[in-house]
């Protein structure tokens, strides 16, 4: 037999609706699911659609559906309650709260202490203080949550002006929006099957949309542009990733440390142990690379870089020193020889108030924009090899090796001592090996708030620990884990959330990143010359990219403006410039090898070697070359 489609009847409590023909007939389909074998209510997916259809303007078709259907979208009584609050009927609103179908007692006082502190606010706000004075007294302090919440309702009764509640309150009075977020605030309390929450339908659907792009492992445009169709899932093609190398940026007379791009994408800044940085400008076209300025006067290798917020400014760290410079002009402004041993992490504050740095001498140092110290944290557990501000300020999150003890810290070596290629992890004062009198060393991963400075959390982890970095999100720390390794912790949670493994690691110092659309990839490079990357959410590794030389990539730096567009320097003295092909672009070798480019337009087609003299920062001539392939 079959069954009714519900209890629910036409807008006038027919069984039907007119339609110039006679009334509508109610449709009885049997069972309760969309279709035989789906999970879907049918009663559910008609209450949206109703839902949706009055939400866009189509009156009439919705009071067909609930007609045909006999489903109604809400009971009566919802549609009363919100009248309730956006009318200021506040007395109905609470009486309703129990005919709603909550039936939690504490939900019912919660509920009732948020339309009594909005009836409190806007008696303020009309400055009708008696009134709002004996609903704080008789009415909000019974259902308070919290005392302080209470004492600071409280001290809003000494405001005299209207402007001055609503400022001190965060609230935009009774005439903005404060009831419908209000009626928000309050769907939490009610079933959601009573009172539908507002455009589910188009919840859904962009959700769907998002987990598309989550499983879209080639995905990197940026999701208010990216075409979403009803029709078919959303899935791209390689042509975004950025895997052909167009650049090679040639200047460096030895191994290339680090790489780190400015927050504008326009220059690049490079480390290298011939004891010298480079900043490169990439200028408007990609492929007119020169060297902008070549920063001199390190008396050691150059490990550490970071650019102010505002590119005006570049740090280096070269041993126990701190640079200073000025990005434009190439000037070195100040020298800074607060630590004792090797600076390993440089950080500019995400407020603008200055940087942090982080040293093998356990120290972590903060210090203001124009290089004073102005606090010192004391000394860490760690022998820092890595540190990372979160872009919301809450986390330092630090890596490194537990401090040994005293008679052990002798056998110890710190990291490098300016000879050049000298960047291994063992010279680090980790991966200590047998027979040799050195302990074994525990590495940990320590997590500080920031403003208390408190230590927050502290991982042991085995193997040794190179690298940090932080998602924009300030969910995610990258942590490069040698041997072979690279972990994705999981900040809010304090977990691990995923591993990345395929490339080398187990002497020396590599440096990975977050890259692409909302940092979708993971890079980095390998002890065998090659660039991996794999999609962040999956762990699928996607590319092994070839083309530097023997020798190690050290490390892998995302362009901050560009999404296609990453750099990798190495041991071979190279900086890649990697970028999406275009259609000048022509791969004509295998995949995951060397990719040759070549141009059809005019005065292409060969290897260009551009070659120029620029200026030091002493005024004196250098050479640099950009080679494009």
């Amino acid at each position: 037999m079959p069954l009714a489609n519900g209890n629910g009847v036409g807008p006038s409590g027919s069984n039907g609706v007119m339609n110039g023909k006679g009334a509508l007939a109610r449709v009885n389909l049997p069972g309760h699911l969309l279709y035989e074998g789906s999970n879907v209510d049918r009663e559910e997916f008609v209450r949206l659609l109703l839902q949706s259809l009055r939400d866009v303007g189509y009156i009439e078709s919705a009071a067909t559906l609930e007609a045909e259907s006999g489903y109604s979208m809400e009971q009566p009584e919802v549609e009363r309650f919100r009248g309730y609050v956006l009318d200021g009927k506040w007395s109905k609103a609470e009486a309703a709260l129990t005919r709603l179908g909550i039936v939690d007692e504490e939900s019912i006082w919660d509920a009732k202490f948020l339309i009594n502190k909005q009836k409190y606010l806007e008696l303020l706000e009309a400055q009708k203080t008696t009134t709002a004075l004996h609903v704080l007294r008789t009415e909000l302090a019974p259902s308070s949550p919290e005392p302080a919440q209470l004492h600071a309702l409280s001290s809003l009764i000494m405001c005299t002006e209207p402007e001055d509640v609503r400022q001190r309150a965060g609230w935009d009075g009774a005439s903005g929006q404060s009831r419908q977020q209000l009626l928000l605030d309050l769907h939490r309390f009610i079933p959601p099957s009573v009172m539908i929450p507002k455009r589910r339908f188009l919840t859904l659907l962009q959700q769907a949309h998002e987990d598309q792009l989550r499983r879209c492992i080639y995905h990197n445009t940026p999701s208010d542009s990216t075409p979403f169709s009803l029709f078919s899932d959303h899935m791209c093609d390689k042509d975004g990733f950025p895997g052909v190398t167009t650049t090679i940026l040639l200047g460096h007379a030895d191994e290339i440390w680090n790489v780190e791009w400015s927050h504008d994408g326009m220059f690049l800044a490079s480390g290298s142990a011939d004891k010298t940085a480079i900043i490169w400008y990439m200028g408007s076209d990609s492929r007119k690379w020169e060297a902008h300025l070549i920063l001199q006067e390190h008396p050691f290798a150059v490990h550490s870089l970071a650019w102010s917020l505002d590119d005006s400014m570049l740090l280096t760290g070269s041993e126990h020193f701190i640079k200073l410079w000025d990005a434009k002009t190439g000037t070195c402004l100040r020298t800074l020889d607060e630590h004792t041993e090797t600076i390993t992490a440089l950080s500019w504050l995400p407020d603008g108030s200055g940087f942090i740095s982080g040293a093998l001498d356990r120290k972590i140092i903060q210090w203001d924009t124009e290089g004073r110290k102005k606090l010192s944290w004391g000394l860490s557990d760690l022998r820092i090899t890595d540190l990372a501000v979160t872009p919301d300020l809450s986390r330092v999150v630090t890596i490194g090796m537990q401090a040994p003890s005293s008679s052990e810290s002798s056998t110890r070596g710190a990291r490098g001592n300016g000879t050049p290629g000298d960047h291994s992890t063992s010279n680090s004062g980790g991966n200590p090996s047998s027979g040799n009198g050195i302990m074994a060393t525990e590495h940990r991963c320590i997590v500080y708030h920031f403003s208390t400075r408190q230590v927050e959390s502290s991982v042991k982890l085995d193997g040794e620990l190179t690298s940090v970095k932080i998602s924009q999100d300030s969910q995610y720390a990258l942590i490069n884990h040698a041997p072979d390794e690279i972990h994705l912790w999981d900040l809010r949670l304090g977990r691990l959330a995923r591993k990345f493994t395929g490339q080398r690691q187990g002497r020396h110092i590599i440096q990975s990143c977050f890259g692409g659309i909302d940092g979708t990839f993971v890079a980095s490079g390998s002890e065998d010359g090659n660039v991996y990357v794999w999609h962040r959410d999956t762990g699928l590794l996607l590319e092994v990219l070839a083309g530097h030389e023997d020798g190690s990539v050290n490390s892998v730096a995302w362009n901050p403006k560009n999404e296609r567009m990453f750099a990798s320097c190495a041991d071979d003295h190279s900086i890649r410039i990697w970028e999406a092909p275009t259609r000048e672009t022509n791969i004509d070798a295998p995949r995951h090898t060397h990719y040759s480019v070549s141009y059809s337009a005019k005065g292409k087609g060969k290897t260009r070697q551009v070659d120029g003299d620029v200026e030091d920062a002493t005024g004196m001539a250098s050479s640099s070359s950009a080679t494009l392939l």
